[in-house]
């Protein structure tokens, strides 16, 4: 019987095994609540799926590339949030106007959807990989083949596409 290298899935299985739950402790006191900590740990261990190569080889290495990941994952779940905030508060400028009731943000969210329906395939998908999935743009330009500066135009010229839609019908040109 040979003494080979675990598989990468065996690898991947025991990293799991060994950190998993110092994760989700970090990932817990990082986040808001425990399902957002389950969520960013299953992703961090998606990544070290999907990047079984950039793991270092050793325990500790891998550890903290780990939890690099996770940490990183935190982050830039903060920032999408805080975007998303002051957008809201933006929405919400008028110190008249009342928060938004729940038929509201249906109907909100229905005149997206539409509005997006209306964009150009390619222009949409790019909005949607990038704006609701958080690809980055580099991602983007992968997934629809083609470059980073046509994924940043159509983001772009979907935006004031949208802007137009979505302005209240008395500023409507």
């Amino acid at each position: 019987m040979s003494t080979a290298e675990p598989s990468s899935t065996e690898r991947l299985g025991r990293l799991f095994d060994l950190h998993h739950r110092r994760l989700y402790g970090l990932a817990r006191r990082l986040s808001r609540d425990a399902e957002e900590a389950r969520d960013l740990v299953q992703e961090s261990f998606f990544r070290a799926a999907r990047r079984a190569g950039s793991i270092p080889p050793t325990e500790g290495g891998a550890e903290a590339w780990l939890v690099r990941t996770l940490v990183n994952l935190c982050r830039d779940k903060s920032r999408r949030d805080a975007v998303r905030r002051r957008a809201a508060e933006t929405m919400l400028a008028d110190p008249g106007e009342a928060p938004p009731s729940p038929e509201g943000a249906l109907v909100a969210r229905a005149a997206i959807r539409a509005a997006l329906l209306r964009l150009p395939a390619r222009r949409r998908a790019a909005v949607v990989l990038h704006e609701l999935e958080g690809l980055p743009v580099k991602e983007v330009a992968r997934v629809l083949g083609v470059a980073r500066v046509t994924v940043r135009w159509h983001l772009m010229a979907a935006r004031k596409d949208l802007a137009v839609e979505l302005a209240p019908q008395e500023t409507k040109p």
